[in-house]
C-alpha cells in the first residue's frame, strides 16, 4: 500500500470547513446564490457491444495546451509542497468551496493532484436583484433589514447606491436607478470591468473593495460615457462585494504549479421566484451585461493562462426534454456567446443532475434525459458533466439483470423497501449510454461538446455528516466510488467529483486517504468479445487490470465459474473519447460456452488477491 506522508495526512484532516452552505432543493450541484466563504478548521468524522465511434474531441480541460508540474517540492509561506502525483484515481477533477485562507487552497491542490486530480472547479456567487429602504441602504434578500455586506460601502457620507443615483442626475435629470442588484466575490477585478470610469468605481473599505457598475436597463451596454450625459434614462446598479487580493489569480498560479486546471465560475443568474429551480427572466439582461465585464477583465489579465481550462456556469438544472424557450437555456446561450467572443476557446460547463424515480411526475427515462442534453448542447456549453445522481438517490447503480434485486439499503430513506426495476426508470449506465448517443449524434451536427461524469462523493443520509453545511448528508466510501466508475466510465471522457471539501476530506481515515492507500484496485468499465489471431476472447476496458491478473466468469446455470488469467495488455488503443488512464486488457474465452442472450458477470482480481468493487455485466448474442 501507499501512504501520504504525514505532513499531507494532516494537511488533508485541515481541509474541512466549518460554516453553514444550503444544498438548494436537495441537489447536489454547487450553487452560488449563498455560498460562503469557507474557513480552514479542523475536520470532523463523519454482453455490451463495443463503445459507439465517435468523432474525436478536444482534450478533456478545453485546450491543446496542459500546465506543467514540475514534480519536485516548492516552499512558501504556506510550507514545502511535493508536486509529483503519486497515487492517480479514475477521478481527476474536484469542486472547491472558496476559502479565506490561502494556505488551504495550497493544501487542497497539492492533495487533489497527488490523487490524480487535473482539474478543480470552483464554487460561485450568484447576482441578485435588492431593494433598497429609503436612505438608499441595501436591504437583505428577504427585503425586511440592512445587509450587513454591502451597508460598509458609503460614498461621500451616503450609501453607494444612493450616491450612485445623485451622480447619474447629476449628469442627466432624466437619469435613474431602476433597480439595484448586488454580487459578491473573493476576487479583484482590473480596470476591464470599467466602461465610465466617471460614474464607475471602486470604493475600498477595510478588507472588501466594491465595484459600482452601471448598466442601461434596457439591456444595452455603452461603450463610453456619451449616452450618460445625452439623454435620461433607467440604469441598473450593480454592487460588487469583492476582495483586495485576488483569489482567481492565485488559484491559477497554483494551477501552473500542479499542472491542475481551473474553472472558476460564471455569474450565476437571478431566480425566478415562482419557480426557484429556473433562471429569472427579469435580470437576464443585466447577468448578461455583468458576466461581459468580468470576461473582459479575464481577457485583459488571462488570455494566455494556460492554468485556466474554462468557466463553471453554476446554475444547475434537470436534465430532460425541455422547450426551446426555457430561461435557463437562454442564460447558457447568453454566456456561452459572451465567453466565445472575449475568451475564445474556453468552454463553459455546465452539471445538471438527473431525476429517475419513477414515483414522481417530473422524473425522466433515459431517452427524455437525451434529449434534454441536445438542449443543452445547442446553447453551445462545450461541457456537459451530469450528476450521476446516485449520492441524492435519484438514481440507482444497478445492471439490466438486476432490476428484480432490492435497492441499495442506502437508497431506501429515498425509494422505500422496494427494488431497482420499481424505483427508478432506468440505471446510470443506462443513463450514461443515452447521453453518449446523444453526444454523438451533436457533434456530427457540428457542436463541439464533451461528455463528463460527475461522481457525487456523498451519501443521501447519514448519522455522521461531515459539516453542518453538508446538513444531513456524509461521505460515501471508496467501494461505492469504483461502482460508479464502473457504471458511467465506458461513456464519458472525464470523470469528476463534487466536492472535495467536505465530502473527500472528513473522516478518519478520510475518503482521500482511502483512495491514497487504495488507488491501483483495478475497476473494469467495459468489455466486448473480440478474438485474436485463433482465439475467441475478451477485451476489458479499464483502470489498473496488469498483466496476470485473474477473472472469474460466472452466468446462470454455469456447473462451476470459469477462472483465466489477462495474457495481454495494451494489445489495442482504447475507443476515443474515453478518460486518459483508461487500458486494455485481454484474456482468451471460448463464447460457444455461454447460451444465448445469457447475461455473464466478469470479476476482476490483481495478482496479489485484491478485487474490483464491481463486476461487469455483459451479453454477447452469438
Amino acid at each position: 500500500m501507499r501512504w501520504f506522508t504525514a505532513f499531507l495526512a494532516a494537511a488533508l484532516l485541515a481541509v474541512a470547513a466549518a460554516v453553514m452552505m444550503v444544498l438548494p432543493r436537495g441537489e447536489s450541484a454547487p450553487t452560488a446564490d449563498s455560498s460562503p466563504i469557507a474557513s480552514p478548521a479542523s475536520s470532523s468524522p463523519t454482453a455490451s457491444p463495443a463503445s459507439p465511434a465517435s468523432p474525436a474531441s478536444p482534450s478533456p480541460a478545453g485546450s491543446s495546451a496542459t500546465p506543467t508540474s514540475q514534480g519536485t517540492p516548492f516552499t512558501d509561506p504556506c510550507g514545502t509542497f511535493d508536486t509529483s502525483m503519486r497515487t492517480p484515481y479514475a477521478l481527476s477533477g474536484y469542486w472547491l468551496i472558496p476559502t479565506t485562507d490561502h494556505c488551504t487552497w495550497r493544501r487542497q491542490l497539492a492533495a487533489i493532484h497527488d490523487v490524480g486530480g487535473d482539474t478543480v472547479i470552483r464554487i460561485g456567487w450568484g447576482l441578485q436583484g435588492r431593494r433598497t429602504d429609503e436612505k438608499g441602504r441595501i436591504l437583505e434578500k428577504e427585503g425586511g433589514k440592512v445587509d450587513p455586506r454591502y451597508e460598509p460601502c458609503v460614498e461621500d457620507g451616503m450609501p453607494c447606491a444612493a450616491a450612485a443615483e445623485r451622480d447619474l442626475k447629476a449628469a442627466n435629470p432624466g437619469n435613474r436607478v431602476s433597480w439595484t442588484f448586488v454580487y459578491r466575490t473573493d476576487e479583484a477585478f482590473g480596470d476591464g470591468v470599467f466602461r465610465c470610469p466617471e460614474f464607475e468605481r471602486r470604493i475600498s473599505v477595510g478588507d472588501t473593495v466594491f465595484y459600482r457598475i452601471i448598466a442601461p436597463d434596457d439591456g444595452s451596454d455603452d461603450p463610453d460615457c456619451g449616452n450618460i450625459r445625452a439623454r435620461g434614462r433607467g440604469y441598473h446598479l450593480i454592487l460588487v462585494a469583492a476582495a483586495a487580493k485576488d483569489s482567481l489569480t492565485e488559484l491559477l498560479d497554483l494551477g501552473d504549479r500542479f499542472g491542475v486546471k481551473v474553472f472558476p465560475a460564471l455569474p450565476l443568474a437571478p431566480r425566478d421566484p415562482a419557480q426557484t429551480t429556473r433562471a429569472s427572466e427579469r435580470g437576464t439582461d443585466t447577468l448578461t451585461t455583468l458576466t461581459r465585464r468580468v470576461m473582459q477583465d479575464y481577457g485583459d489579465r488571462f488570455k494566455d493562462r494556460v492554468s485556466l481550462g474554462g468557466f463553471y456556469q453554476p446554475f444547475e438544472l434537470q436534465l430532460r426534454d425541455m422547450k426551446p424557450d426555457n430561461p435557463t437555456l437562454a442564460v447558457y446561450a447568453s454566456q456561452h456567446e459572451i465567453v466565445e467572443q472575449e475568451m475564445p476557446g474556453k468552454p463553459i460547463l455546465v452539471s445538471p443532475y438527473l431525476d429517475a424515480r419513477r414515483r414522481l411526475p417530473f422524473s425522466a427515462t433515459p431517452k427524455q434525459v437525451a434529449k434534454g442534453f441536445e438542449a443543452l448542447a445547442r446553447t453551445g456549453v462545450g461541457i456537459i458533466a451530469p450528476q450521476d445522481s446516485r449520492g441524492t438517490g435519484k438514481v440507482g447503480l444497478f445492471w439490466p439483470d438486476q432490476r428484480d434485486q432490492r435497492v441499495d439499503s442506502r437508497l431506501r430513506p429515498v425509494v422505500g423497501e422496494t427494488t431497482n426495476g420499481t424505483a427508478y426508470h432506468g440505471s446510470t449506465r443506462d443513463y450514461y449510454r443515452e447521453m453518449a448517443a446523444a453526444r454523438t449524434r451533436m457533434v456530427e451536427q457540428g457542436y463541439n461538446v464533451q461528455l463528463w461524469a460527475n461522481v457525487e462523493a456523498f451519501e443521501p443520509s447519514t448519522d455522521e455528516p461531515c459539516a453542518a453545511r453538508t446538513g444531513t448528508r456524509g461521505r460515501t466510501d471508496k467501494e461505492r466510488l469504483d461502482t460508479a466508475v464502473t457504471q458511467v466510465g465506458r461513456y464519458v471522457s472525464k470523470i469528476v467529483s463534487y466536492m472535495w471539501s467536505d465530502f473527500f476530506t472528513c473522516g478518519s481515515p478520510s475518503l482521500a486517504e482511502e483512495i491514497a492507500r487504495d488507488s491501483d484496485r483495478p475497476i473494469p468499465v467495459d468489455a466486448v468479445r473480440m478474438p485474436r489471431d485463433i482465439q475467441d476472447g475478451v477485451e476489458i476496458r479499464g483502470y489498473n487490470i496488469p498483466l496476470g491478473s485473474k477473472v472469474t466468469i460466472t452466468w446462470d446455470g454455469q456447473k462451476a465459474p470459469r477462472g483465466v488469467e489477462v495474457a495481454g495488455v495494451d494489445l489495442t488503443s482504447p475507443p476515443p473519447d474515453l478518460p486518459e488512464r483508461i487500458r486494455t486488457a485481454w484474456f482468451p474465452f471460448d463464447w460457444t460456452r455461454v447460451p444465448p442472450d445469457t447475461w455473464v458477470k466478469v470479476e476482476v482480481a490483481l495478482p496479489d488477491g485484491r478485487a474490483a468493487a464491481e463486476p461487469l455485466h455483459i451479453r454477447v448474442n452469438l
